[in-house]
């Protein structure tokens, strides 16, 4: 999306000379707080995104079962003798799993964004993005949400916890990356191999 903007350039008709000191263009009053208001000002952000996120489950299942048949001896039928008949059978299932699972992450830093629209309230949709470049390596992280001037601390600073629909966007390139990555060949004899 779009990460900055320029300031409005005043209309022709609010532009025109009145022979007045006073022009409603561009108008500040001398005794204000210099808060970012309108599109093109600049915020910083002070990115302090801390997230914890834990699961943990247990289930266990058990069931046993027997079974037991007995016949009596018979003599004489047929000629024959049939002998007793004793007959056992058990059977058991047990199921136990167990999962966990944690997550934390820490992000912290700042980036200066800009304004990109006033919105009809007055809150303020902010994006930025940041770039290094090291030889053949580079990061980009990019930023944008919305914020409420209220919030906004002296210094034209806020908090990334107190950024609404805020996203932030943070990657890397070169070979460091590459490093990290898995052959083409290897990713595909893994996504089919059982093992």
């Amino acid at each position: 999306m779009q990460t900055t903007a320029r300031p409005e350039t005043p209309t022709l008709a609010s532009a025109a000379p009145t022979g007045a000191i006073f022009q409603t263009a561009g108008f500040r009053p001398l005794f204000e707080d210099r808060k970012p208001r309108y599109v093109g000002d600049l915020l910083t952000i002070q990115i302090n995104e801390r997230l914890n996120a834990s699961q943990k489950a247990n289930s266990t299942a058990a069931r046993t079962g027997d079974a037991a048949v007995a016949l009596p001896g018979v003599s004489g039928v047929f000629g024959q003798k049939l002998n007793p008949l004793n007959a056992k059978a058990s059977s058991s299932n047990a199921f136990d799993g167990k999962g966990e699972t944690a997550s934390s992450n820490l992000f912290t830093g700042a980036i200066t964004v800009t304004v990109i629209e006033v919105l009809a309230n007055g809150n303020l949709r902010v994006a930025g993005e940041k770039q290094i470049g090291i030889r053949q390596n580079s990061e980009v992280l990019r930023i944008s949400g919305v914020v409420d001037p209220a919030q906004i601390q002296p210094g034209n600073v806020v908090s990334s916890t107190q950024v609404a629909d805020a996203r932030l966007d943070y990657r890397g390139g070169g070979y460091i990356e590459e490093a990290q990555i898995q052959g083409w060949l290897a990713r595909f004899f893994n996504s089919w191999s059982p093992f």
